[in-house]
């Protein structure tokens, strides 16, 4: 398979931390988290296949996207020269849980952002519909962001990269492979064996209902919806700080 595209933030000397973004967006959807860490982690936020400017999916990779995805994800971090930290929301926050469940011993810590649960081998319909709709929406990306900043209250930054990155997302891999496998989901977080840091909004429907794992801590931000750093970014960092602080020591 063709490399993905990385975009590399922080300092080399630092310890390596992976930032594996959601549907639609890109590795350059970070612009507040990875300001707010400065030089404190060796940052690596990949474009994810199909997003960004990483390779598109071939026809015999569209087979399999669940199966291609991951393992573009563990040879990231397989790559790296220590032990990463894996930070990652929705998609991209199933994707490092299941990573960490691959390649305990290639992860310090996980941190999961209202991760996307698991459907399945069959793309819903209606939610592809709703994918093209909304990136066919985004034909004027300066009125996108103003509308964003106003009705979110995200970050100019925030809200710029966001829409950046909707031209860049691969039309077929929306059309053809959106589902996410194996629908385990409770039982993905029970079998963790890295500290692991499940960040929520109140209304969470996506994750999991009762944890058994006591390596796993569930943190509920007030007034967050699905994107909960850029809702409430100081509460995020505030609980994310805290938690790497007392896991990972060495950077946070």
């Amino acid at each position: 398979m063709q490399p993905l595209t990385v975009h590399r933030y922080g300092s080399p000397a630092a310890p390596p931390l992976v930032l594996v973004h959601g549907l639609t967006d890109a590795g350059t959807a970070w612009p507040d988290l990875v300001q707010h860490w400065g030089d404190r982690w060796d940052v690596h936020a990949p474009d994810l296949r199909g997003n960004g400017r990483s390779p598109r999916f071939t026809t015999e990779e569209l087979a399999a996207p669940p199966d291609v995805l991951l393992d573009d994800v563990v040879g990231l971090v397989e790559a790296l020269p220590a032990p990463a930290v894996l930070v990652g929301h929705s998609l991209g926050g199933l994707l490092a849980l299941r990573a960490a469940l691959a390649r305990p011993d290639r992860v310090t810590a996980l941190v999961l952002e209202d991760p996307a649960r698991p459907s399945g081998d069959v793309p819903d319909p209606a939610f592809v519909a709703a994918q093209e709709r909304f990136l066919d929406s985004l034909t004027d990306l300066p009125a996108s962001v103003r509308r964003m900043v106003a009705e979110s209250g995200w970050s100019r930054a925030e809200a710029e990269a966001w829409a950046a990155c909707k031209p860049l997302v691969d039309r077929a891999y929306v059309r053809q492979g959106l589902w996410l496998g194996d629908p385990a989901w409770e039982e993905l977080f029970d079998a963790l064996r890295v500290p692991t840091l499940l960040v929520v909004p109140p209304d969470a429907p996506m994750a999991p209902a009762v944890v058994g794992n006591d390596r796993v801590r569930r943190v509920v931000v007030p007034r967050a919806g699905h994107c909960v750093r850029r809702d409430q970014p100081d509460l995020f960092h505030e609980a994310v700080d805290a938690f790497l602080a007392e896991v990972a020591p060495a950077a946070a």
